[in-house]
């Protein structure tokens, strides 16, 4: 009997261990842009991310309203997906702070083309994206190189992906960055060289195309990939930005703002 009760024990045990629901996942997708040049991609990119989010079990929230960076609303989310923002996207630096604290309490946080030229005058999260835009060539097909094949956030990405896009370059780029992807400068229209070599700066040849850090706590990722709309309908595309969105939810771990250090949003950087 009690050989019996052992064996029910067990399979009671290991089944209901297998019956045991997901943990659900949340995400927002903020789409804000400041003055200046709106992307007529934004749509498109989010119908992608509400289509990822029903294809994974992923609830998905999507805002334009600065008003949703609250410490405590922020707190709900595994991940903020920035999508084509650009220029000044918060109205308040309490905003800015919530931001932060996020980030610095165990956030992710996944960036999406013109993203890297959103808060420029913001010197914390211009090192959290990564880089600040400088300049793109002209819309036009070139390569783009996956130089970490063997990255998480790579699988299913071309090794050498010939695409049309925009190539984009950035200043000011953060050293803490691992590069995931690199346009390949070769392959661009000669006509426009001199400003590719202008742009390049100290790159010689290939410039950084897409990347990942862990910056001040918080999990990052981000393309600079993605300017045409129609990327969002293309299997390749939508396999890399959620490849990139599924690294950054498998590390993060939950939102601790205990870990949050930051008095203000303009202080410079710790070091862990």
């Amino acid at each position: 009997m009690k050989t019996l009760l052992f064996f029910v024990a067990c399979f009671f045990v290991i089944y209901s261990g297998q019956a045991a629901p997901k943990k659900s996942q949340r995400v927002l997708v903020y789409t804000k842009n400041g003055p200046g040049y709106v992307h007529d991609n934004i749509a498109s990119a989010v119908a992608c991310f509400q289509g990822l989010g029903k294809a994974h079990q992923i609830q998905v929230d999507v805002s334009d309203d600065p008003a949703v960076f609250t410490e405590e609303n922020l707190a709900k989310y595994q991940a903020l997906i920035f999508t084509s923002t650009n220029n000044n996207v918060f109205n308040s630096d309490e905003q800015r702070l919530a931001f932060r604290h996020y980030v610095e309490a165990g956030g992710g946080f996944v960036g999406v083309h013109s993203v890297t030229g959103t808060e420029r005058n913001w010197p914390w999260f211009k090192m959290m994206i990564g880089e600040t835009f400088s300049w793109h060539a002209k819309f036009q097909p070139f390569r783009i190189l996956n130089i970490q094949a063997s990255h998480p956030s790579m699988q299913g990405v071309p090794v050498r992906w010939e695409k049309e896009d925009e190539c984009y370059f950035g200043k000011e780029l953060y050293p803490g960055i691992q590069v995931l992807m690199m346009h390949d400068l070769s392959s661009l229209d000669v006509k426009q060289a001199d400003l590719v070599n202008q742009y390049a700066g100290s790159f010689k040849g290939y410039f950084p195309a897409v990347w990942t850090q862990k910056f001040q706590g918080g999990h990052v990722w981000v393309t600079t990939l993605g300017h045409d709309k129609a990327n969002y309908q293309d299997p390749v595309y939508v396999n890399h930005v959620w490849q990139g969105l599924k690294f950054v939810l498998d590390c993060v771990k939950g939102i601790d703002y205990s870990k949050a250090k930051s008095v203000r949003f303009d202080e410079g950087i710790w070091v862990q």
